[in-house]
């Protein structure tokens, strides 16, 4: 089987707390993606469950490349609503310094997964429904394949969105009188 990509897009920001912490969804079940795909509840589980009895992790990489590791991903977890990943970029490492200057600044702020597809059936509208995923990386790219899928989607209530939100504009308040 072939590594595949699916890259994701959403209505929301990706976010970056203290110039590197992200987060977001990095896939959305029951969506569809611009290649016909949708991925189903569950799709991850047996994958994330493997890794984390060998001990491994989930890679970040910049743009789907191996080559290019740009940080490390703390958690990686499915949910009601997808695949919600949240950790940080190394500014150790020249890409990662670059990746945190582009999301900040609005000019990168999508999420791929890349994956090998163990269970998938076409329904009767042609779209493949994929039923289990074995999880490689999630990238940081510039164009998802999926548009509901970005950085800076939060899990989790409603209402801690809102006070992230009033937090940052307090910051930003507070930065503008001190002239920063």
């Amino acid at each position: 089987m072939e590594l595949e990509h699916k890259f994701c897009r959403s209505e929301s920001l990706l976010t970056v707390t203290d110039g590197t912490l992200v987060e977001g969804y990095a896939s959305l079940f029951g969506k569809t993606d611009q290649g016909g795909d949708v991925v189903q509840r569950g799709a991850y589980g047996k994958s994330l469950a493997a890794l984390m009895a060998a001990g491994r992790r989930v890679k970040m990489l910049w743009q789907h490349d191996p080559a290019q590791p740009i940080g490390i991903w703390d958690e990686v977890r499915e949910d009601e609503v997808g695949l919600y990943v949240k950790g940080r970029l190394l500014t150790e490492v020249e890409r990662g310094r670059e990746a945190a200057a582009l999301i900040e600044a609005g000019a990168i702020d999508g999420l791929s997964i890349g994956y090998r597809t163990k269970r998938a059936e076409k329904d009767a509208s042609g779209r493949r429904l994929l039923s289990e995923l074995e999880l490689w990386e999630v990238s940081l790219v510039t164009f998802p394949m999926l548009p509901d899928a970005r950085v800076g989607a939060k899990a989790g209530d409603p209402a801690d969105a809102v006070l992230r939100e009033l937090a940052q504009a307090f910051d930003g308040a507070r930065r503008e009188m001190l002239g920063r």
